[in-house]
């Protein structure tokens, strides 16, 4: 297990308590607990809500706009494909 070191966690703290990313969380959650009451998922089954437009660009959770996928497939978009530019940290569209 990777343990961060004293700076970076106050560094993610700083970072994540900016309202642009508190919103995006609350959005994130909002959409996963809507999928939860549908009945899409449960906690802890490995499935995740996938913004089939990204928040970032615009997105949002109407229901056209999300999807249920599996939590490693959504937590590792980036890995592995020939699309993704570490300089732009999203996939090139």
């Amino acid at each position: 297990m990777t343990v961060s070191s004293p700076a970076k966690l106050a560094y993610q703290r700083k970072y994540n308590d900016r309202p642009e990313m508190r919103r995006r969380n609350a959005l994130q959650k909002r959409a996963w607990r809507a999928a939860v009451k549908a009945g899409q998922i449960h906690p802890g089954d490995g499935k995740a809500v996938d913004h089939v437009k990204a928040l970032d660009d615009g997105g949002g959770n109407e229901k056209g706009n999300t999807r249920v996928i599996s939590a490693r497939t959504n937590a590792g978009w980036r890995k592995g494909t020939s699309s993704y530019s570490p300089s732009a940290g999203r996939l090139n569209r």
